[in-house]
């Protein structure tokens, strides 16, 4: 299997390009490094790229044989593409459909796409599952639902085979310690938890406490990038051996609230850390929990990673290790 991972520089997508290896496959990563890190990528090959640039697409496509795509490269702020709904449009829509275009022009017909629970907007229940309506709240989450449709048309019209993966809360690092989260600016929770009990910033805020949980905060579903990048390998395999084109959620089905995630970050690192309850951000649910029912029967996907701590403890290791994150 010879494997394309576009955006392979970015956090889950290096994760998913170490994995790729271990497991066996020929993985080339390719990415621009307006966001990745070269320094990220845990493989023998890789390709310094953009998305719209069709000629090296297809020289690299046909260069290394390629059979199969793993799609990461998008921007994914969700405060950011609300500011700058064109850029987000160009980059995660354009651009997924000018590599789609070179795909089908070089007969590559397997493509595993990062998706996100985004789609859903807000959700009518919990756990949620793949049938829920979609309706998402954000650019960032109408630009990955348009190219799940997308894919849909290209599956029936040109026998594109696809599978979407709609992550929930991604966190974490590889257990080795090379690589982690790093991203500028910072916007998930965990690595801001951290980053206060590193001194790299004085405390965190915590947006809003009024919720209808047990402790008044957010309850989301944390899932190992380490299990997300399985999940990207069983779909591989899945669709090489016959399966059909589908969508799942990746999610642990089991929430923290956001004391809860700081709570047991004090006890990793042993750090107190300086907090300060603020209003409300607008459109944050109460509750998102996914229902990954679907994925564990179809392709066989159980997390590995469970405990939150030792969630946490993977990342910790990370940060602790790289305060600036490749920087350093």
């Amino acid at each position: 299997m010879n494997v394309l991972v576009t955006g392979g520089a970015g956090y889950i997508g290096s994760h998913t390009v170490k994995m790729l290896k271990e497991t066996g496959k020929n993985v080339i990563a390719y990415d621009n490094l307006t966001k990745g890190h070269r320094e990220a990528v845990k493989c023998d090959v890789f390709v310094k790229g953009d998305i719209f640039d069709d000629e090296l697409l297809i020289n690299t496509i046909k260069k290394y044989n390629i059979d199969s795509v793993v799609h990461f490269a998008a921007y994914s702020l969700v405060g950011e593409s609300m500011e700058k709904p064109c850029l987000y449009y160009h980059n995660n829509v354009q651009g997924t459909l000018n590599l789609l275009d070179v795909m089908l022009r070089c007969n590559v017909k397997k493509l595993v796409f990062s998706s996100t629970a985004a789609v859903y907007g807000e959700p009518e229940a919990v756990p949620i599952t793949e049938d829920f309506m979609k309706n998402p709240t954000n650019v960032y989450g109408r630009t990955k639902l348009i190219m799940e449709n997308v894919m849909k048309d290209y599956s029936n019209a040109y026998g594109l085979k696809y599978t979407a993966l709609r992550y929930f809360n991604a966190c974490g690092a590889d257990e080795e310690g090379n690589i982690g989260e790093d991203h500028s600016p910072e916007t998930h929770l965990i690595p801001i938890v951290l980053q206060a009990c590193l001194g790299i910033r004085e405390g965190i805020k915590i947006f809003g406490d009024d919720y209808p949980t047990e402790d008044g905060t957010c309850i989301r579903d944390y899932i190992h990038v380490n299990d997300l990048a399985r999940a990207h390998i069983l779909a591989l395999e899945g669709m090489h051996e016959g399966h059909a084109s589908n969508a799942y959620n990746l999610g642990v089905g089991n929430g923290f609230s956001v004391k809860e995630i700081v709570k047991a970050a004090e006890k990793v690192t042993g750090i107190t850390i300086n907090k300060e309850t603020v209003q409300r951000r607008s459109g944050d649910p109460a509750i998102l929990i996914a229902s990954s029912d679907k994925i564990r029967g179809s392709l066989g996907w159980e997390p590995k990673y469970v405990d939150i701590k030792a969630i946490i403890s993977t990342a910790w290791n990370w940060h602790k290790n790289h305060p600036n994150g490749f920087g350093e």
